[in-house]
């Protein structure tokens, strides 16, 4: 054997080594990617009832929403209408109750300072018209 040869069998050897040891590492990515692609199809066949769950949700929030709607749109006419009525109610009632509110005032307190003048009290009135009187 010649020295040649016995370089050329070392050679051999250490690629054997070489390709062994490259070999370890891409037979368990091999097995990673295998594991991912099982996992992935579960999520996949799992994913679909949670989707389709998902969209029932959605489709009975909107039907919710319209109904929703349909209220809001009703409070809204109530009030407006309430606001109207209350409009009316002062332009019509609004002026003359309270003129007479005031007018059944004055009419009471005309009465009683009437009835303190015949009792022969004197009211806050008289007295201010006599402290004038004296200066």
């Amino acid at each position: 054997m010649s020295p040649g040869h016995i370089a050329a069998l070392v050679a051999a050897g250490a690629f054997v080594l070489l390709v062994i040891l490259l070999a370890i590492p891409l037979v368990k990515l091999g097995r990673t990617l295998d594991e991912t692609t099982v996992a992935i199809r579960k999520a996949h066949e799992r994913g679909d009832p949670l989707l389709i769950g998902a969209n029932d949700t959605i489709t009975h929030v909107n039907t919710q929403l319209e109904r929703v709607d349909g209220v809001t749109a009703n409070v809204q006419q109530v009030s407006s209408n309430a606001s109207a009525l209350s409009s009316v109610f002062t332009a019509t009632l609004g002026g003359p109750l309270v003129k007479t509110a005031a007018f059944s005032y004055g009419v009471s307190k005309a009465i009683k300072a009437r009835k303190q003048a015949k009792a022969g009290e004197v009211g806050k009135h008289a007295r201010r018209t006599r402290k004038r009187g004296r200066k």
